[in-house]
This record gives structure tokens, sequence and C-alpha cells, in this order.
């Protein structure tokens, strides 16, 4: 049976329908030498700053030394396989990862190829890893809250969305306990969680992903990983990865949560690439432009403005400083960057407070515009409870004898802060917080003991979830405290008082007027004695002397 050649020709034509002709322009040149994750790549005339390179063995690079006659270019991954005289072409693109919701619950490294065992992404979707930040017009104010689950920092350092906030402190202070308390605490919320590792050991990386999987936050967070064990360029580009990836669902409307954990280790990682990179170095032997570094990450953190979709992106960077050195240069970079930071000691931290806040010169700059109208109501008295507490602390050290008043203000102060101590992973619903700080700064605290102070709270906020759980339904719906419920609250603290076995609580606790009540008999019987006292030595002293005077001229 012959084959006609009406049906070659068919063929034929439908072949050449497949055909491209069309030519493609790169540029390619042979690697010179390599070293240190770093590529000398000789012949690529037309390659851009910050391009991406193709190496063989699916291998890629970033050129980032344009010079002369060559060009130096970090090597994205293992570099063992290259030898001098392999091939290096241009692609004409930026580093590009994948995003989008199939993401989410997954662990990916910073090309976003998949590292937990569960299958590779089912995305086309990509982003470039650098961005330029959004601009003024297209920002809005930032207005709502990011609820952390931690009290101290709800109510004295609130999170907005859209905003920056560090987290620095020195190693063990419990910084990666913030940022996973503040993940786990969006269970049920509109927030997705992007957490950045950046140069931590593989055992710390999956502790983390164990702790998120057990309290179900896995459910809407990416974990992006960079080991301790991974090439510098990857620890370099991780924090842009997972920005990239939280760019992409803030661009779709909706909001975003971004953890950097932490920026001192990616500084580190560029610090060493700059050095083999030949870069000159500046102070601490950092590059000149480290500080761009940063920022350039930092501000694509935004709340955008209803006519770029309402997203935003909110910046938890972490960095760890040295003996407390907040004054050294990677540590003043960052600050100068964010809206404010928290500042864990250690020094609390192994005093046993936990979180380790130092209120003192902890900050956010948002202020009381990221917290209800709740928050509000409560907080207020409590920063000045806490600022009062620790000014009348310090005197309290040389001073011997203290009155009424300083020793009530000291004594509430101590319940204050034994009230914002908190365990690791139970971050706390909003109304429990609420209803927990009024207790605290109204005075209802103060004839129970400080050292069950925590024990109260857990017993009261049982009895309100069990007895009076509309008066928690009320605070989550309204966001407000009125007259009824604060009537209602005094009452249900009342009660439960009386339960837990409060010795002397009264309803209306007011320690100033109390201490008022106490000094006013000390006021009348002091100008009393000084009034008797002063004439009785005159009188008697002046005929001791004329005795005294006419011996010794008898002795004369």
């Amino acid at each position: 049976m012959g084959i006609s050649t009406k049906e070659i020709s068919e063929v034929i034509k439908e072949r050449l329908k497949d055909f491209d002709a069309s030519l493609v322009a790169t540029d390619v040149g042979r690697i010179v030498a390599t070293s240190d994750g770093i590529a000398q790549v000789y012949g690529l005339q037309n390659a851009m700053a910050g391009e991406l390179l193709e190496f063989p063995h699916d291998t890629y690079g970033l050129a980032l030394n344009l010079e002369e006659d060559q060009v130096r270019a970090v090597i994205l991954g293992e570099f063992g396989h290259l030898h001098e005289g392999d091939e290096v072409r241009t692609t004409g693109r930026l580093l590009e990862v994948p995003v989008g919701d199939e993401l989410i619950g997954r662990v990916v490294n910073p090309l976003g190829v998949p590292i937990d065992g569960k299958g590779p992404l089912k995305t086309s979707k990509t982003l470039p890893v650098e961005k330029i930040a959004p601009g003024v017009i297209t920002r809005k104010r930032v207005d709502s809250p990011v609820q952390t689950g931690i009290k101290a920092i709800d109510t004295m350092i609130p999170i907005g969305r859209g905003q920056r906030e560090l987290i620095i402190g020195d190693r063990f202070t419990g910084k990666t306990t913030v940022l996973l308390d503040t993940i786990i605490n969006q269970k049920g919320k509109d927030l997705i969680c992007i957490y950045v590792a950046i140069g931590q050991n593989a055992a710390s990386i999956a502790r983390v992903a164990a702790t998120l999987e057990e309290n179900g936050a896995m459910d809407y967070t990416i974990i992006v990983a960079a080991s301790a064990s991974d090439p510098a360029s990857l620890n370099f580009i991780a924090p842009y990865a997972g920005c990239a990836m939280g760019e992409y669902f803030m661009e779709q409307g909706k909001e975003a949560l971004c953890c950097y954990d932490d920026l001192t280790k990616q500084a580190w990682a560029y610090r060493e690439l700059s050095l083999n990179l030949r870069r000159p170095p500046g102070r601490e032997a950092y590059p000149g432009d480290v500080f761009y570094l940063h920022s350039r990450l930092l501000e694509r953190a935004a709340k955008m403005s209803p006519a770029q979709g309402g997203g935003s992106l909110t910046a938890l960077p972490v960095i760890e400083t040295q003996a407390n050195d907040v004054s050294a240069f990677i540590p003043t970079n960052v600050i100068s960057i964010t809206d404010g930071q928290i500042y864990l000691q250690a020094d609390l931290f192994n005093a046993g407070q936990r979180p380790a806040l130092n209120v003192g010169i902890s900050v956010s700059r948002v202020g009381g515009d990221a917290q209800t109208k709740a928050m509000r109501q409560v907080a207020g008295q409590l920063r000045l409870d806490l600022a009062q507490y620790r000014e009348l602390a310090a005197f309290a050290q040389f001073a011997s004898d203290l009155d009424t008043s300083t020793r009530n203000q000291l004594e509430r102060g101590a319940r204050l802060t034994e009230l914002l101590k908190q365990d690791k992973y139970q971050p706390i619903p909003l109304a429990e917080q609420v209803a927990a700080i009024y207790a605290g700064t109204q005075g209802h605290l103060d004839k129970v003991p400080v050292t069950r102070v925590r024990e109260w709270e857990a017993g009261f906020l049982r009895f309100l979830k069990s007895e009076r759980p509309g008066v928690l339904a009320e605070i989550d719906r309204k966001k407000a405290l009125d007259d009824s419920l604060f009537a209602r609250l005094k009452a249900a603290i009342s009660t439960f008082n009386h339960q837990f076995g409060v010795q002397g609580y009264e309803d209306v606790a007011d320690p100033a007027a109390a201490a008022e009540a106490q000094e006013e008999p000390k006021a009348e019987v002091q100008p009393v004695p000084k009034a008797e006292v002063q004439p009785v030595p005159k009188a008697e002293v002046k005929p001791e002397l004329k005795p005294k005077a006419s011996r010794r001229k008898k002795g004369e």
C-alpha cells in the first residue's frame, strides 16, 4: 500500500504550522573562574544589573557587578559542578518566584521550590523578587490593627495593617515567639502570613513549621526557608522572595503579614557576597549600600488606597543585637526605617518577665490609630500606671521610708507587670485582654497577692466565658466600652473576687483616695510635736551655759 503525494504534503504543512522561525538574540559568555559562590564571566557585553543568568545544569545566577571586561555573578544555589570554560547565557529577565494561593500551607526555598515533600506547586503565576515600593499617592493611612494576641503589645505598642514594626533583642529573648504568637492569633481572621526564616538551622525551621501545624496556622501561612547551610546568595534573596509572595495578596486587595526572621543574618550574607565581589568595605566591613538593602525591602510594606484595591502588607522584621547594643550599625539602620520597635531585653527575660518587653524604649509610631476604641479606653491608664511604677521603683531603691500613696502605686505596678506576663503560643482574644486590663487598671487586683495574679486572671477569664459570655460577646461586637459594659464588667469582677476569696476587697477601689484618707491624720499630728519641742531646748540651753563658763573661770 503506497503513500500518496497528497498525504505527504498535508503532513508537511501541519508540521510547518508549528515551526517557529523567530530568532532570539542572547549574549553568550564563558566562566573565567568560580569561588565562594561567585562566578567571573567573560563575554557578556549586554548584561544588565540584576539580570538573571543561565548556567549549565539548570543553575541560575544574578549579575551584580558589571565591570569593564567581565561580569561577576552570584550563583543561586550549589556551584561545585560549574567549571572554567562553561557557557553562560543572559535571559533578559529578572529573578522571579512563584506566587498565588497554591503556596499557602507550603514550605519553599527562596526560589519557590517546595522543600516539604508534598509535591510540586500547581501555579503558573510569578512575580519579580525586586520591585519599586508603592508611591505616596497610592497609599492610605494605617487605621486598622493587627491583633498579636499578646497583651503587652496590643495595649501599649499596637501594630497596624501596613505598618513596619521592628522586633529587636539579644539571642534567646523570645523574638521568634512573638512572631509565632502573632501568626497563631490570626486563625479565623483574614490575614495571610508569610514567615521568612533567614540563616537559621534546619532544626529550628522544622520546629517553627511543627508549631504552626499543631496550632492550625499553616492553613493561612507560607514558610520561606533559607537555612544556615544554604549559600549566602539564598539567604540574601529570601526576604525579597517572601515580600513578593505577600505583595501578590496585597495587589489582590487582601491583607498579608510578612515576618522576616531575621534581617541581621541577611546583612551578614550580603556582607559576605559583597566582600567576595571585591566591593569596598565600610563600617563593620558592610558595603556602602547596606542601608538600601533593608530600606528597599521594608518600604514595600504599605496600606493601599481603595482605588488600588485596599490591600495591605505588614512587615515584622527581626534584628538580633549583641549585649543589648541597640546603637550598633544594623540596628540603628533598621530602627530609622521602621515605624517603631519592640525591644525585648535579656535581663527581663532571665527575671521571668515573658514576653521580656522593655516598655520604656519600645514604641509604635502609629499609636492609637491602630487600636480599637475598647483597647484605647483601657490602655491609656495602663501606660500611665506603668510609667509611674518604673519611675517610683527606681526612686524606691534609695528611699528608706515611702508614703502610702507611693506604696500603693508600687504595689499596683507590680500587679500590672504580673498581669502582662503570658505563656507562649497562647494568644489572648481582644475582648479577654480588655476585660483583664480593665480589672488591673481600675484597682480590682489591688487586694490580690502578686503571686496569685496570673491565677486570678485565668480564673476570671474562665468565669467570664462560662458565667458572663454576653459581656465578651458585646465587647467583640461593639469594639468599645459604654457605661452599660463598664457596669457589667465591674459587677462580674466583684462577683468573681468574692468567689476567689480576695481579702479586704471593695467594689470601688480608689488607691489615691484611700492614701489621702490615711495620710490626713499624719498631717495633723506632725505640727503639734514641732510646736512643743522647739521652745523646750531653747529654755534649757541658756541656763546650762552659765555654770559651764563659771567653772572654767574657777579652774583658771
